[in-house]
């Protein structure tokens, strides 16, 4: 699509004019940062960064050439209002191409791929000197776009939160392995486009390993891991292959003839008709033919309360394949599995393991199918993602702090000053910085300064995978990640600004 689309043009319209509207300056500076907790939940504001390296490496690495800029001439030349020309820093495109090889004049610095912090911890700071200071935010359309694989991750990472604490209630610790296996991203089909089940799949599978998004298998294990696997699935049938037979009879037993035998695992959609017969009657019938072929037979309803019909599909099993008690005192299925991946959301996922686990199942005897509740039912307010200007030095040396502090929301005030993060116990924590400061126990990387950075490599997605774990399992809950230092600055900012507010507000 890129190639269809001038990269010059990947912004907002409005963006394109605001180097007519910036101070001139020196350099100026601005930063990213989710602004509350996932789905605004005051108990856990956790995140998982994820997605940078996508954005670098297919947007902006990209070289600019006289043939894009020709096409956003073309393009601007009628955008404005009556088709008159609309306003863009042409001559600063010009000299980005014939003075810097095309690409984009911008220092970014980002967390390290899989960092878990807390709100307000700046995911990304981008900085730009003159002549270029004023396409400081240029790019912030296209950076945002870090929200959707890092909200997905996020999600992702909270819902394995919960399978983990159901496996601990009752599952043995020889079986812990099963809860990689036990959130499956069914998303594909509900995505907008291929890119989006690429990034949103990806960001899953930092979590898990178990996925019907091909796409994103693929790329996470030959782009980002080097060749190695990093996602599994198993046969399964649809209600399309269910209903081509004359009964359902005959294609369960097609199912197992063909997929069947030690080791192996299959899954089958159960309710194409009459998901309770297909439990009582049909499932019994054909139980010989499973036992002599061996291997795991997966249930799978697809319809009714997501709660109810995972009860009934783990009693049916009971009653047909039998149980055996774990140690701590809950059934767990002999060669089978229910697999509920219709309805399936964040929230509802802990209320079906309550009832499994009510009636005395093992958590591992239930596998999660999430598709649109993962991939698709998220948004940039999910998380409150949003880039602020935070820095600049003006032409004539001065330096100022810029701070945004609306009135009427509160929640959107904004962090002033350049930026750095360091963990204070292991936890990323905020600090106040200054131009060109060299901390080595600074978490940004400086992933692209005006090109390619030299030597830099991006981890393996099985390191960031390990990011992710480590971090999970560190960074607490709650926590202001907003160090003394940075509240002694935003305090002083603030009582500067109200001693000058009514000159401020009222300046003509």
């Amino acid at each position: 699509m890129l190639g269809q689309v001038p990269i010059s043009i990947l912004t907002d319209s409005y963006k394109t004019t605001h180097f007519e509207q910036y101070p001139e300056c020196e350099i100026m500076v601005a930063y990213g940062e989710f602004r509350s907790p996932y789905d605004k939940d005051p108990t856990d504001s956790r995140f998982v960064f994820y997605g940078s390296r996508y954005l670098i490496e297919n947007y902006i690495s990209h070289q600019w050439t006289e043939e894009d800029l020709q096409r956003a001439d073309d393009f601007f030349s009628t955008h404005n209002v009556a088709k008159t020309p609309y306003p863009y820093p042409k001559e600063l495109f010009k000299k980005i191409i014939k003075e810097n090889h095309g690409y984009f004049p911008v220092k970014l610095e980002m967390l390290p791929e899989g960092t878990v912090a807390n709100c307000h911890v700046p995911l990304y700071q981008i900085s730009a000197r003159k002549p270029y200071a004023a396409l400081v935010t240029f790019l912030e359309t296209i950076l945002t776009h870090i929200w959707y694989p890092s909200t997905v991750a996020t999600l992702s990472r909270r819902s394995k939160e919960i399978i983990e604490q159901a496996f601990i209630k009752s599952v043995e610790e020889s079986s812990y392995w099963l809860v990689a296996y036990r959130l499956h991203d069914f998303g594909f089909r509900g995505c907008t486009c291929v890119e989006q089940s690429i990034l949103g799949g990806t960001a899953h599978l930092l979590n898990f390993e178990g996925t019907d998004t091909l796409s994103a298998a693929f790329y996470a294990q030959y782009h980002l891991n080097g060749g190695k696997p990093v996602a599994e699935s198993a046969p399964a049938t649809e209600h399309s292959v269910m209903t081509s037979w004359p009964n359902e009879s005959q294609a369960i037993r097609r199912m197992i003839d063909k997929f069947g035998g030690e080791g192996k695992v299959f899954s089958i959609v159960m309710d194409s008709y009459d998901y309770a017969n297909a439990l009582s009657k049909i499932l019994p019938a054909v139980w010989s033919q499973k036992l002599e072929k061996g291997g795991t037979l997966v249930i799978r309803p697809d319809s009714g309360d997501p709660s109810e019909a995972v009860l009934m599909g783990l009693k049916a099993a009971e009653s047909i394949a039998g149980v055996t008690l774990n140690s701590k005192g809950f059934k767990v299925l002999n060669g089978v599995f229910v697999l509920q991946g219709d309805g399936i959301n964040y929230q509802n996922i802990g209320q079906i393991y309550d009832t499994a686990l009510t009636a005395g199942f093992a958590a591992s005897n239930v596998i999660f199918g999430m598709g649109g509740g993962l991939l698709q039912k998220v948004n940039r307010d999910t998380m409150s993602f949003a880039t602020k200007l935070s820095y600049l030095r003006t032409m004539d040396g001065t330096r100022r702090d810029i701070m945004k502090k609306p009135k009427s929301d509160p929640s959107k005030i904004s962090l002033p000053g350049i930026l750095k993060v360091k963990r204070v116990n292991g936890i990323p924590t905020i600090f106040p910085s200054f131009e060109d400061e060299k901390d080595p126990e600074n978490l940004f990387q400086v992933v692209w300064d005006c090109g390619p950075v030299p030597g830099f490599k991006w981890e393996s997605f099985e390191r960031i995978r390990v990011n992710v774990k480590e971090g999970w399992a560190t960074v607490p809950k709650l926590y202001d990640p907003v160090s003394p230092e940075l509240k002694l600055k935003i305090s002083e900012w603030v009582k500067n600004f109200d001693a000058n507010y009514e000159k401020i507000i009222t300046a003509q």
